[in-house]
C-alpha cells in the first residue's frame, strides 16, 4: 500500500512538472532603451508611462512580459550602441523598444551619425533574436528647417530600411499642448504620461501576442 502511494506522489511530482514548465517558459522580457522621456524625468516614477505599460500588461493578461527599462537621462545614440549588446546579453528580450534620438538632435548631432547609430542598434537586436520597436521624435527647428527635416526623416527611414515596427512621434498630442510640457518645453509633465503610453501601445501590442 505504501508503495503504491509513493509511486501516486512520484507520477502526480512528474505530471505538475510538466505542467508548470510551459508557464515558466512563456516568460519574455521588453526591454526598453531610452532617454529622459522614458526614464520619468521630472514626474513621479509611479506615474510614468512605462509603468503605466508594466499596469497595462497585467491587466490585459499579459502579465508574464517583464519589463526592464534601461533608460537613462540625457542618453545619446552613441551611448546607446556601447550599451546595448551588454543589455542584450543580459536580459535576453524578445522585444526591444529603442526611444532615443532626441539628445543627438538637441545638440546639433550629424543626421547621419545618429542615422548610422540607430541602425547599428536595430541590427544588434535583430541579430539577437528580438525584434525593434523604434520609436520617432521631432525637434524645434534650432538647428534650421532643413537639419530639423533630416532629423525627423531619419526614423521612418531606419523603419522601411529594417522592416522594424514605428511610433511615428513619440510626443504626438502632447508637444503643443502648454499643459502637458514641463517648463523648459521638452519633457511631458505627469498628465501627458498616458498619453505617451497610447502612443506606443497600439505599435507594441501586436508584438506581444
Amino acid at each position: 500500500m505504501y508503495k503504491v502511494l509513493l509511486y501516486s506522489r512520484s507520477i502526480a511530482f512528474i505530471l505538475l512538472a510538466f505542467i508548470t514548465v510551459p508557464v515558466m517558459a512563456s516568460q519574455q522580457t521588453l526591454l526598453i532603451v531610452g532617454d529622459s522621456l522614458s526614464a520619468a524625468y521630472g514626474v513621479p516614477t509611479e506615474t510614468a508611462w512605462v509603468q503605466l505599460l508594466r499596469e497595462r500588461l497585467q491587466s490585459n493578461g499579459l502579465g508574464n512580459w517583464h519589463v526592464v527599462n534601461a533608460s537613462i537621462s540625457g542618453e545619446t545614440t552613441d551611448g546607446g550602441v556601447r550599451r546595448l549588446p551588454e543589455l542584450l546579453e543580459k536580459n535576453s528580450p524578445s522585444v526591444v523598444i529603442i526611444e532615443l534620438g532626441g539628445n543627438d538632435g538637441l545638440r546639433g548631432f550629424p543626421p547621419n551619425v545618429i542615422k548610422s547609430n540607430l541602425a547599428t542598434m536595430v541590427g544588434h537586436v535583430q541579430n539577437s533574436g528580438a525584434r525593434a520597436i523604434l520609436v520617432g521624435i521631432q525637434i524645434p527647428p534650432n538647428y534650421g528647417q532643413r537639419y530639423t527635416q533630416m532629423f525627423a526623416d531619419i526614423f521612418p527611414a531606419l523603419s522601411d530600411s529594417y522592416n522594424t515596427a514605428l511610433v511615428p512621434f513619440f510626443l504626438d498630442r502632447i508637444y503643443d499642448q502648454e499643459n502637458l510640457m514641463q517648463g523648459d518645453g521638452i519633457h511631458p509633465t505627469a498628465e501627458a504620461q498616458p498619453i505617451l503610453l497610447e502612443n506606443v501601445w497600439p505599435v507594441l501590442k501586436p508584438l506581444l501576442q
